[in-house]
């Protein structure tokens, strides 16, 4: 199951990242960003790593492509986020229709989802 958790923690992580990569005029450094990016891809959920990867198995792994494939994950997971937010506004918007009191909102028989 892909968590709203693990979801921002590969974007924070991968964004961070991927902004020093393009900016960066040092091959050690970026090499250094590869390195960093393929093992915590290697530890990343499976899950995660399948739906942002397009099913490739060397994403985010070959040198060749890398500053494709970190700047796609980034969009990828942007949007996933986006999604989250989108569904949290929707069931605000849910609860704020239904009048619940604030003791209600406690109750997990009040969210089916």
């Amino acid at each position: 199951m892909i968590t709203k958790d693990s979801i921002e923690t590969a974007y924070s992580f991968l964004h961070q990242k991927r902004n020093v990569y393009i900016h960066s005029t040092l091959d050690w450094q970026k090499d250094d960003i590869e390195m960093a990016i393929g093992s915590y891809v290697d530890d990343m959920s499976k899950e995660l790593y399948e739906a942002i990867s397009d099913g490739r198995t060397d994403f985010l792994r070959d040198h060749k492509r890398f500053g494709e494939d970190i700047t796609q994950a980034v969009e990828k997971l942007e949007k996933k986020m986006r999604i989250f937010c989108n569904f949290a506004a929707r069931s605000a918007k849910i609860l704020l229709n239904k009048n619940m009191r604030s003791s209600e909102l406690n109750d997990p028989e009040n969210f089916p989802w």
